[in-house]
């Protein structure tokens, strides 16, 4: 209001004649500086970060990713391959942090980030990521840790089974994955017999007298045994109170034992009337697996055939005709035996066992 006055005013007033005295201006008062903007506040995994800490693109980083962290949170959706891109950034950022503020803490911090991160991207795969190359998306029954656990109880079975047999061998892997955390497992008659067809009672026998296995009863028994009765056998090295072998948790050991069922009992393998010992090399192959399903690391071009047959009981010469088996059950795509390696692929149908090697 103030203002509108003042310029009516001016504008009715006569302009000064020749003799007017001319007052003297209002002084013109230098402009105003800018009130400062305030820096902007932020969290990230419950710390604060300081208003001051330098690099300033370092401190915008932090808030910007405690933002995208809650933000993510608020998903509807996962999305692991967005959540473990924020782990990278964040191992980065908290890396950095640690040195410019010599926070050991915040060098934890960046090493936990970067695990998040590993982890992040491994369920990622397992749950349908995009496979290398651009292949189909594989639902995987392992992780990439659960499949290393899986193979650890192979070379387990490979040097404490009570002799090399493949029956005897087929029997102690399944077992050991039944008994594998608290030293006992329930195993029925039906679960021996899938394994071993007729020789089921005989290698039970077996095991018993080495000592390997403790049955409730007789070996009639436990073979007569039903899902809703089912024997509780004992393996005496996986007792409690013994050098525990293997340190996966229940969670990891179901889903091994799972995976080796998976494969003792496929179908086609079944109606191929495949052995103990093609058995045995189907779960060596799957379990020495690369994401794509090629054999053996991928430097090293195939697997060392003397240790697959080794494995299996057989003889390198012998291994040939067990993996035609596998061919032709459509457990393998490809597979050559040549040059002292096993070289091959996992057939389309068999990728979600393999072992992310």
């Amino acid at each position: 209001m103030f203002s509108d006055q003042a310029a009516s005013h001016r504008a009715g007033a006569a302009a000064p004649g020749p003799g007017d005295a001319v007052l003297p201006g209002a002084r013109r008062g230098a402009p105003a500086a800018a009130p400062r903007r305030a820096k902007r506040w932020g969290k990230i995994a419950q710390r604060t970060v300081p208003h001051d800490l330098e690099p300033d693109v370092l401190r915008t980083e932090l808030i910007e990713l405690g933002d995208a962290f809650r933000a993510y949170q608020q998903r509807s959706e996962p999305d692991l391959a967005l959540l473990a891109g924020l782990h990278d950034r964040k191992a980065r950022a908290f890396r950095l942090w640690a040195d410019v503020g010599g926070d050991a803490s915040l060098r934890h911090e960046a090493v936990r980030a970067e695990k998040a991160a590993q982890t992040t991207r491994e369920m990622h795969a397992n749950r349908g990521g995009p496979q290398p190359g651009g292949g189909p998306v594989v639902e995987r029954l392992l992780t990439r840790q659960q499949a290393a656990h899986a193979r650890a109880v192979l070379e387990y079975v490979a040097a404490h089974a009570p002799e090399p047999r493949a029956e005897v061998r087929l029997a102690v892997l399944m077992l050991t994955l039944r008994a594998a955390r608290a030293g006992t497992g329930n195993v029925t008659g039906q679960d021996l017999a899938g394994w071993l067809s007729d020789s089921a009672e005989g290698v039970l026998g077996q095991l018993v007298e080495a000592d390997w296995l403790r049955l409730p009863g007789t070996v009639a028994e436990v073979m007569a045994s039903r899902p809703e009765d089912p024997a509780t056998v004992t393996v005496p090295a996986l007792l409690p109170e013994r050098t525990r072998p293997f340190d996966f948790g229940k969670t990891p050991r179901a889903r091994i034992s799972g995976w080796a069922q998976k494969v003792v009992g496929d179908r086609k393998l079944r109606k191929k009337k495949a052995t103990a010992a093609t058995r045995l090399l189907a779960l060596y192959t799957t379990a020495h697996a690369r994401a794509e399903g090629g054999l053996g690391p991928a430097e090293d071009g195939g697997l060392d055939l003397e240790r697959a047959a080794a494995f299996c009981d057989l003889r390198p010469d012998r291994i040939a005709e067990h993996v035609d088996l596998l061919l032709a059950a459509d457990w393998l795509a490809e597979a050559d035996t040549t040059g002292g390696r096993l070289h091959g692929r996992l057939a389309e149908r068999t990728l979600p066992l393999g072992g992310l090697l």
